[in-house]
């Protein structure tokens, strides 16, 4: 088993389930762009590891891809033959580090517009380099790789709330958000479930809503087949989103998760659309 098989089967993602309908070959490419940006966001998150060290290892990184390693262990060839054989873009490549060195330190986005900053670097990118590995020729597909991508991870940010809190007291939604409704900073430190919460969590819903549907309908006809696991991991984390509304947004005490046998019927449904 290669290096980055290893890391996407220990993952268990709902990326890595949507993968598992793709030919071999764009399979074990896509097997190996996954598990170079796992292993990207796990250094950044790395508890065992001191703030320097983790900087050093993702910086590392960037000299690699930019100036060549001295001695690429196996995955870094892997990661090097992958960006040849596909031509991939060096620069999308080191917008996802540099939205992994992002995360070193907690940080405040003040509104949207500064959290779609963030967002690009960590899912924009990676839908860029994604829709490269599927195989699609519109380019249309790159607006939908971009929104898709900032529903998703708008998503995970509903959905992390609580995790990313015990993780250095990180917050990611707007400061702009929370003074809407009335809702501080300390109020989310302190956990505080009320009526403001939910109007703050309903709100940044709504938006991911409104992304998922911008992304449905900017889909191009050309890739449609091409995107499909785009379209199925966009089917799971709406109904995640469905699950955290439906629910009353319980983040604090709930982990919202989708099981395998909904999975497989978002799977199926979208194999016949």
């Amino acid at each position: 088993m290669s290096a980055a098989s290893d890391i996407t089967r220990r993952a268990k993602s709902n990326l890595a389930f949507a993968l598992t309908i793709l030919p071999k070959a764009r399979r074990d490419d896509m097997v190996v762009f996954y598990a170079f940006c796992r292993s990207m966001d796990d250094l950044a998150d790395a508890p065992g590891l001191p703030l320097e060290q983790r900087q050093t290892a993702l910086e590392a990184w960037k000299t690699g891809l930019l100036d060549g390693f001295t001695a690429p262990d196996d995955f870094q060839q892997e990661v090097l033959a992958l960006r040849a054989r596909h031509q991939l873009p060096t620069p999308l490549l080191i917008a996802i580090i540099d939205g992994c060195l992002m995360d070193l330190r907690p940080q405040r986005f003040a509104t949207w517009p500064d959290l779609t900053n963030y967002i690009w670097h960590v899912a924009g990118a990676v839908g860029l380099v994604s829709i490269r590995l599927f195989g699609c020729t519109d380019p249309a597909s790159e607006h939908y790789a971009v929104t898709l991508g900032q529903a998703l991870q708008l998503t995970n940010i509903l959905r992390d709330v609580n995790e990313d809190l015990a993780n250095g007291a990180r917050i990611y939604l707007p400061g702009a958000d929370l003074d809407r409704f009335g809702y501080t900073e300390a109020d989310l430190l302190g956990r505080v479930y009320d009526a403001r919460f939910l109007a703050l969590m309903t709100h940044e819903a709504e938006r991911a809503d409104g992304l998922f549907r911008e992304a449905a309908d900017c889909l191009p006809a050309a890739d449609h087949a091409a995107l499909l696991p785009a379209r199925i991991m966009g089917g799971i984390y709406q109904v995640l989103l469905h699950q955290m509304r439906a629910g009353g947004f319980r983040v604090f005490e709930t982990r919202y998760r989708v099981s395998k046998a909904r999975k497989l019927a978002i799977l199926s449904q979208n194999l016949l659309a």
